[in-house]
């Protein structure tokens, strides 16, 4: 049987071995940490440009939504400037009107009214109906109030609320009564 005790040129051998392979594992190990260093670097740089993106993106809704905005004050205004003139013309008529002519002044402020209110009501503005129906505190807003037992009713407007397209804008303001129940 041969002698399988290790030479000095065999341990020398396999410590050079053993150090080969320990510094092919480091490269190895070093090779992946630059792999994942890159991976990394490239998944910031992708970050950095969504967030970018993302920051441009909202900047221009904030904008548009601006704009679309503007355009619809001014699409508003602009159907209410024939009642500004309306009422620029009924100013005139009315410092100038002796006492006859002040009625037909009054009936010209009263189509201006109702050019006014019917511009509106196309933009989808509507009265809340209160007088007589039962108190809703959605869309009545109680200022005075009569003692009584039973539901409370709307006895009297003393200011017109409005809704614009179903969305209650200014409640109408109201003195309730209870009806007997």
């Amino acid at each position: 049987m041969a002698d399988e005790r290790p030479t000095p040129e065999r341990a020398d051998e396999a410590a050079v071995s053993e150090e080969e392979a320990a510094a092919s594992e480091l490269e190895a190990d070093l090779e992946k940490l630059s792999q994942l260093e890159s991976e990394r670097d490239d998944y910031r740089d992708m970050l950095k440009r969504v967030q970018a993106e993302f920051e441009n993106y909202r900047k221009r809704m904030l904008k548009e939504q601006t704009a679309f905005v503007d355009r619809a004050a001014a699409d508003l205004v602009e159907k209410l400037l024939p009642v500004v003139d309306s009422f620029e013309l009924a100013l005139e008529n009315f410092e100038t009107a002796d006492s006859e002519e002040l009625e037909n002044v009054r009936k010209g402020v009263e189509l201006v009214y109702a050019e006014l209110l019917g511009v509106l009501e196309k933009a989808g503005l509507s009265r809340v109906e209160a007088e007589g129906k039962p108190f809703d505190p959605n869309v009545h807003e109680a200022v005075m109030q009569e003692e009584g037992d039973g539901d409370p009713v709307v006895a009297d407007v003393l200011r017109t609320g409005f809704t614009l397209k179903g969305r209650v804008l200014r409640p109408a303001m109201v003195k309730v009564t209870r009806a007997a129940g």
